[in-house]
C-alpha cells in the first residue's frame, strides 16, 4: 500500500515539524512496510526520518534561472528530495497548467528518476456524461505521459470529489480502477475526501493500492490511523 498526505496551503514549518515527528514514531514503533508519503509546503521542506518520504507537491522543470516564485531542482536537491505529485486537479483547474506544460515537467523529473505521483480526475459535468466520455477525458490527462515510467504512481481523484466531503460510490472508484489498470501496472491510488472513517473500505477495493489525501490527512493521528488500517488490509491479504 502507499498512503500519501497532501498539505496543500497548510501548515507552518514548526507545525510540519511536530507532524512529521508523530508519523516518524508510529511507522517505526509500529514496522509499517508500506510506503508513506508527505507533501508539505515548501517552506517547511527539511531533512526528515528515513521512515517517511517527503515530497513536494510542485516544481519549475529546470535545474535553476529566473522563474519568479517558483522552485526548481536545485532547491528540491538541498533537501534530497525525489518525489513530486504533478497533475493535481488544482493546479490544472484554479492555476491553469495545461496538459503540454504538465508532461513537459513530468518528462524532466522522470529523466531524474523521480518518482512521480501523477493525478487524474473529471469534474462533476463530464462524470454526468457517462462512463466512456470520464475515461475519454481521463485520457487526455496522460497526452505525453509515459505510462510504463517505472516510479510512476497514479492518483485517480474525481474532481467534484476533492474537499466537498463527496466520494463516488464504491463500485464506481473500483470500476474507474479496473480501467486504468488495463492502461498501465503502475501503482493506483484513490483520492477525493478520503478520510479515517471511509479510508479502510476504499483501500480494500480491487486495483486500489493506497489513498492520495487531503484535508483528512492533515491530523497526524487520523493519518496514523490510515496508515495502520493500510497495514491492517496488507497482513489480511498476506493470509
Amino acid at each position: 500500500m502507499i498512503v500519501c498526505a497532501n498539505f496543500k496551503a497548510n501548515k507552518t514549518r514548526q507545525e510540519t515539524q511536530a507532524y512529521m515527528a508523530v508519523v516518524e514514531s508510529f511507522v517505526s514503533a509500529n514496522g509499517i512496510s508500506d510506503t508513506v508519503i508527505v507533501f508539505p509546503p515548501f517552506t517547511a521542506l527539511e531533512h526528515y526520518g528515513r521512515n517517511v518520504l517527503v515530497g513536494v507537491q510542485n516544481a519549475y522543470p529546470v535545474q535553476n534561472g529566473a522563474f519568479t516564485g517558483e522552485i526548481a531542482l536545485e532547491q528540491l536537491e538541498e533537501f534530497g528530495i525525489e518525489t513530486i505529485l504533478i497533475g493535481h486537479s488544482e493546479r490544472r483547474h484554479i492555476l491553469g497548467e495545461t496538459q503540454e506544460s504538465i508532461a513537459e515537467k513530468f518528462r524532466f523529473f522522470a529523466e531524474r528518476g523521480f518518482a512521480i505521483v501523477y493525478c487524474v480526475g473529471e469534474p462533476l459535468e463530464v462524470r454526468e456524461e457517462g462512463n466512456d466520455a470520464l475515461m475519454e477525458y481521463i485520457d487526455k490527462q496522460f497526452e505525453g505521459i509515459d505510462l510504463k515510467y517505472p516510479d510512476l504512481i497514479i492518483a485517480y481523484e474525481p474532481v467534484w470529489a476533492i474537499g466537498t466531503g463527496l466520494t463516488p460510490s464504491l463500485r464506481d472508484i473500483e470500476l474507474i480502477h479496473g480501467a486504468l489498470r488495463a492502461k498501465t501496472s503502475a501503482p493506483l491510488l484513490y483520492g477525493g475526501s478520503v478520510k479515517v472513517d471511509n479510508a479502510r473500505e476504499i483501500m480494500a477495493l480491487d486495483n486500489v493500492e493506497g489513498v492520495l489525501v487531503g484535508s483528512g490527512a492533515l491530523s497526524a493521528s487520523d493519518f496514523c490511523s490510515m496508515i495502520e488500517q493500510a497495514s491492517e488490509l496488507n497482513t489480511k491479504k498476506g493470509e
